[in-house]
């Protein structure tokens, strides 16, 4: 009980953190934009977009998190944690999205040039440097443990970056009447977001789409229940993941005659529990005689489409 209500406590403390970060977004991204739209800076305004992509992010998040929390029930057996793993894949999805429209904008302003005021642009993106860094903080620690967290991190992290790219931008127009460093820093900052982007997105494909994970290795499951006593063989397997770090394993085993199956089994969910952290598990247990026909090691029977 003591534990359940410390990890309750954090998971309210966690919340806070979450709303902090969403309020303080929102309110430096009006602050861009109007700034932007002062100065003419493309740049200021594309980081004041991204800005308010880091709040969207912040409340997808949020809301993921409260709906993760919730029990499984009759309409969805295997409770509602992937809901985090949905909300990475949006923000990452967004996050992509933007980048694109950032180089699309930038193409245009090489095209057409536009004056920029750097010292508006300078002051506003050096207070969303303080801001974005404020944010980056209030959630790092939750985001080592959740994808969907993560995702906000990301978003968060680039926007600081953006900020510097911005500032220096101003400087160069301030100092040189270089206007070309304004779009240019608009490159990096898409540059940067496609890429963190496509590292996130594809795990939480990964998970989607029940794909293996990364570790344990099928290959070392096989091998480790092949060696155990009382196993002649196994097939029909799938490995997967049920949430970001909850893993799940299902297959068939073909066992020696003599064996004892239920026993057998017990042994066989232990070491997949105490050697791969496996601890949800569905095992159908065959006999040398009677298995399935031309079994296949992985997946199950072809199913008519």
């Amino acid at each position: 009980m003591p534990h359940d209500h410390h990890h309750h406590h954090g998971e309210i403390a966690g919340d806070r953190r979450v709303a902090l970060a969403v309020a303080v977004n929102l309110a430096l991204t009006l602050v861009q934009v109007v700034a932007g739209v002062i100065s003419g800076s493309l740049a200021l305004v594309a980081d004041a977009i991204h800005n308010l992509s880091d709040a969207l992010s912040l409340v997808i998040a949020f809301v993921a998190r409260r709906i993760g929390r919730r029990p499984a029930d009759s309409s969805m057996t295997f409770g509602y944690g992937r809901a985090e793993v949905v909300a990475a894949l949006i923000n990452y999805t967004t996050l992509i999205v933007i980048a694109l429209y950032l180089v699309a904008e930038g193409v245009q302003r090489l095209i057409d040039p536009v004056g920029v005021s750097g010292w508006i642009v300078v002051a506003v993106a050096g207070v969303a440097l303080v801001v974005d860094v404020v944010t980056a903080l209030l959630i790092h620690s939750m985001s080592r443990g959740s994808m969907n967290i993560r995702a906000a991190f990301v978003h968060n992290v680039a926007d600081a970056l953006g900020s510097v790219a911005v500032i220096v931008a101003g400087t160069l127009i301030l100092l040189y009447d270089w206007h070309l460093a304004d779009p240019i820093a608009t490159f990096l900052i898409a540059a940067y977001i496609l890429w963190h982007a496509g590292q996130g997105i594809r795990p939480a494909i990964r998970v989607l789409m029940l794909g293996s994970p990364e570790a344990p290795a099928l290959d070392e499951v096989v091998d480790a229940l092949r060696a155990m006593p009382g196993v002649r063989d196994v097939h029909a397997l799938h490995l997967w993941r049920l949430e970001e770090d909850r893993i799940a394993f299902q297959g068939h085993v073909v066992m020696d005659e003599r064996a004892d199956a239920q026993g057998l089994r017990r042994r066989i969910k232990a070491c997949l529990a105490e050697r791969f952290g496996i601890h949800h598990t569905t095992i159908e247990m065959e006999t040398a005689g009677a298995h399935c026909e031309d079994p296949a090691l992985v997946g199950g029977p072809e199913q008519p489409r």
